[in-house]
């Protein structure tokens, strides 16, 4: 490997919206971000699947399929 080509890894703060704050390694010292683990739906068991206008009723009137 080529000496001194590589950037330097830092300990990095990472800090979400939610409040959250954990530690990693990264390039700079600080990180701020929109959504973590402790705050998404998919993470939370919070998520849920939303039919908007009736999309899978009309898909399945057009393609005559039965519940």
């Amino acid at each position: 490997m080529k000496k001194e080509i590589h950037p330097t890894s830092l300990a990095c703060s990472v800090t979400c919206a939610c409040g959250n704050t954990f530690e990693t390694k990264s390039t700079t010292d600080t990180l701020k971000v929109d959504i973590c683990n402790e705050c998404h739906p998919f993470y939370t068991g919070s998520q849920r699947n939303v039919d908007t206008a009736g999309r899978i009723e009309k898909f399945n009137q057009r393609y005559n399929l039965k519940k």
